[in-house]
């Protein structure tokens, strides 16, 4: 009995593995298709707006910006949708990441400089798979107004 229960331990964390590897390499494949966030010359906020197609999870982004940059990252409604794909997530160029549901999803000072990829996603556990808009407000003030709030 013993050896059964190593046994199902091993595949049960061998299966977890594989599902955790396949879903970074999606991740990372889709990340790698993202759609430039670009800011007009003097210009320290955008906004991105799409819509979540029913089979869609996500919608990637990408920016450059530099260490000690402050940033604010905002979700609200897009008017005309029925759902709101409101889930935002920071990756950083080092990997890792942050983010939240609703509302502001990030704010703080920007940890290295590179490129930063933003995943807008639906909130799976509340959606039901409709077409899920967002509209997204995305703020980096420029190193040197980023210093007093940063240091």
């Amino acid at each position: 009995m013993r050896t059964f229960k190593s046994l199902s331990a091993v595949v049960l964390s061998s299966a977890l593995l594989l599902a955790s590897l396949s879903m970074t390499a999606q991740a990372q494949n889709t990340a790698a298709t993202a759609t430039p966030i670009q800011f007009t010359k003097g210009q320290v906020s955008t906004v991105i707006s799409g819509k979540l197609l029913p089979k869609q999870d996500a919608q990637w982004y990408q920016f450059k910006a530099t260490a000690g940059q402050f940033a604010l990252i905002n979700i609200t409604l897009l008017a005309g949708t029925s759902e709101t794909a409101n889930v935002g997530v920071l990756y950083m160029p080092d990997g890792s990441y942050d983010g939240n549901k609703g509302g502001i999803v990030y704010q703080g000072c920007l940890p290295k400089t590179g490129t930063y990829k933003l995943k807008m996603g639906r909130n799976l556990m509340a959606t039901h798979g409709k077409t899920a808009g967002y509209r997204t407000e995305v703020i980096i003030f420029p190193e040197y107004a980023s210093r007093e709030l940063c240091n």
